[in-house]
């Protein structure tokens, strides 16, 4: 069983769960992620490994209670156990020195940027940490970034912490007053797609971490599929990450909002049964 070892709230709705796992934290790379199981007939969903620790067999998750499933594994506390648990999965992201890279972060996307970001520093990238909420409350693992990055500028929507703006004002600041040869984005689809706007408006790359639907994380069902170059890829086996420029956000952003009714539905009938 998989036993939470560790759970620290982090926000109203977003919690950091250290997890014993012990495959999984002996083989992942930067950009893998998991799919876990609450209960034995509940939803498999994917979350990427926030970082991994082999010395104590664990790995960490930031999860972000959306939907049912992710409510129930928050619920859990130290002490109790998932289902089960598959990974590493997908593409480990790919490592090279390519000069100045920006990481730019949006909400709980931060999680799956550091040990990405971390890697990028440790292959000889000067990296600038981008991390961006609505609010204060919802900056996660600033420190972590500090301690390795070599500029860290946060970013809220309503001012409360850093700069007030956008995670698209900070890169446009950075891209202002130096050469940018990279950019790797993680967060809410819509963020990616206008990340992307801009930066292919400077011709600059762009790796983006796409969180479709998925299932099997094998590439069988086709849930998580997306049009990438105007090709059908699967984001759990030739992905999680691509070329920020190629992927097709208006079909992508469509798939992910088809089962919004019944997603809400089965979260309100959960919340009416928690409360009996």
């Amino acid at each position: 069983m998989y036993e939470i070892i560790q759970k620290q709230i982090l926000s109203e709705d977003v919690a950091k769960l250290v997890i014993r796992a012990r495959e999984v934290a002996h083989n992942r790379k930067p950009g893998q992620f998991v799919i876990i199981r609450v209960e034995e007939k509940g939803e498999r969903i994917p979350l990427t490994i926030a970082d991994a620790d082999p010395a104590s067999d664990t790995i960490t998750l930031i999860v972000q209670r959306v939907g049912t499933t992710s409510a129930k594994l928050l619920d859990r506390g130290e002490g109790d156990s998932l289902f089960d648990l598959v990974g590493p999965l997908g593409k480990p992201t790919e490592i090279h020195k390519v000069g100045t890279v920006v990481c730019a972060g949006g909400g709980v996307g931060i999680a799956p940027m550091y040990p990405i970001a971390r890697a990028l520093k440790e292959a000889g990238n000067r990296v600038v940490a981008i991390l961006a909420a609505r609010c204060k409350d919802l900056i996660i693992m600033e420190k972590e970034f500090r301690d390795f990055a070599d500029e860290t500028v946060i970013m809220t929507d309503d001012g409360s912490c850093g700069k007030k703006g956008l995670v698209t004002d900070g890169i446009e600041e950075i891209i202002q007053k130096e050469k940018v040869h990279e950019v790797v984005a993680i967060g809410p689809a819509v963020m990616m797609k206008f990340v992307c706007l801009l930066t292919k408006k400077h011709d600059i790359p762009t790796l983006v971490s796409l969180n479709t639907i998925m299932v099997d994380g094998t590439g069988m069902c086709g849930a998580c599929r997306v049009t990438v170059g105007g090709q059908t890829k699967f984001v759990c086996v030739d992905g999680p990450e691509f070329d920020g420029h190629q992927v097709d956000y208006e079909e992508m952003l469509q798939r992910m909002a088809a089962y919004k009714k019944y997603e809400k539905e089965s979260y309100d009938l959960y919340l009416k049964q928690a409360a009996k």
